[in-house]
């Protein structure tokens, strides 16, 4: 490990330019008013020879701290997942989608009204599960997004045969994929969100 005052920083920078910056990394240790520098090179400034060699960027990585199952103990305690929440152009459009094909219901006891925009609430399984549909502009283009929903953000829903989900899909003309590792099926809704339909065992 090299010392460097912290006036030298700068030299440091200009003469290791034609070197990638992840070869090196520099920590300021204010008390000390030195600057550390690890640096894995074939070889050095003359006044900074015997700067011993680093480990490699992936030994690093794995040093790193991470949580383990005890470090989480005093953790907030979850329960499930409550609803998702999707944003829709229409919500009377989604409704078909949601509603008319895959055959989810309204949850009454959810209104909109108390909201300031348009929206419905949909039982996925039992009131407990819902999927949120707002009625709000999407900052997120629909174009550009992967073919296969897997690739993007989505919601994950159970049901009791996936199977099920294919004839409904193939019938109605929706275009879907399937994954190869888990044979569950992804789709998205008219205004692009994706959903992945998964049969649990």
């Amino acid at each position: 490990m090299c010392k460097l005052p912290l006036g030298l920083r700068m030299i440091l920078l200009t003469t290791l330019v034609p070197i990638p910056f992840h070869f090196f990394s520099i920590q300021h240790r204010a008390r000390e008013r030195f600057i550390l520098v690890d640096i894995k090179l074939a070889s050095l400034p003359g006044w900074c020879r015997g700067v011993r060699r680093s480990s490699t960027m992936e030994q690093v990585s794995s040093a790193v701290k991470r949580p383990t199952e005890n470090s989480c103990d005093k953790a907030i305690e979850f329960t499930g997942v409550h609803h998702v929440g999707f944003l829709c152009e229409s919500v009377e459009r989604s409704l078909k989608f949601y509603c008319g094909l895959l055959g989810l219901k309204i949850n009454p006891e959810r209104p909109d009204d108390k909201l300031p925009f348009g929206g419905v609430w949909l039982n996925v399984g039992s009131p407990s599960q819902m999927i949120h549909l707002m009625e709000l502009p999407n900052p997120d283009p629909k174009e550009g997004r992967p073919e296969h929903g897997g690739r993007d953000r989505h919601a994950c829903v159970s049901v009791k045969d996936v199977k099920k989900v294919k004839e409904v899909f193939d019938k109605a003309g929706v275009r879907y994929t399937v994954s190869h590792a888990s044979g569950a099926i992804f789709a998205r809704d008219p205004d692009g969100n994706a959903l992945e339909f998964s049969q649990l065992k």
